[in-house]
């Protein structure tokens, strides 16, 4: 339990700080080229994969309220795994996970309330004047990996001739967290679920 516990912490600290950093040093949009393959560029978008939006308003909500009773179910899992002993894999997979799913669930619920958003100008953390409400923030990301560019080759279907950008999506630490959980779990998939041995 002590060593998920820090693993979740440790992967929070690093998500939070990374994101408040971006947010108060960065211009939304601003974009620093660390090798040609990796940059930090600063984006939000309102909690959903790749960027995606559905039902305004209600549909945030919803997404946030819905990551809140995912999050009991996910923190409900490694509490029940720690009791039964699972394998390490198991743990450090679901440990990544609620780690991942909770640093966004902390930009979703409370950036709205803790930050504003000025024109030309970068945010400020306690604002006088917040840009949102509590459960509509948005999500900070800052990641970006643009290994490959260039244009398909034109035999392709449907793509064929056109640009294309190989990582092209920008994410954040907590992001990688919950690949890297699910990953494991993909991965080391008999370890993690071993099948229960018969006895006659």
């Amino acid at each position: 339990m002590k060593k998920s516990i820090f693993l979740i912490v440790l992967i929070l600290i690093i998500d939070q700080i990374s994101k408040i950093y971006i947010k108060t040093n960065f211009l939304y949009g601003e974009e620093v080229v660390v090798f040609d393959w990796f940059r930090i560029h600063f984006i939000e978008n309102n909690g959903m994969a790749w960027g995606a939006e559905f039902g305004g308003r209600t549909g945030k909500l919803f997404l946030t309220i819905f990551r809140l009773f995912a999050i009991s179910g996910i923190g409900y899992w490694l509490y029940k795994s720690i009791k039964n002993e699972a394998h390490t894999v198991l743990l450090v997979a679901i440990s990544l996970i609620f780690a991942g799913a909770m640093g966004n669930i902390i930009d979703s619920v409370f950036y709205g309330v803790l930050f504003d958003t000025p024109y030309n100008a970068t945010a400020t953390l306690f604002a006088e004047k917040p840009y949102g409400e509590l459960f509509f923030g948005k999500v900070v990301d800052m990641l970006y990996f643009p290994i490959w560019s260039g244009d398909l080759p034109s035999w392709l279907p449907f793509w064929g001739g056109k640009p294309f950008t190989f990582f092209n999506a920008i994410f954040n630490v907590a992001d990688s967290a919950i690949s890297i959980g699910v990953g494991l779990l993909i991965i080391f998939n008999k370890k993690a679920f071993p099948k229960e041995e018969v006895t006659a």
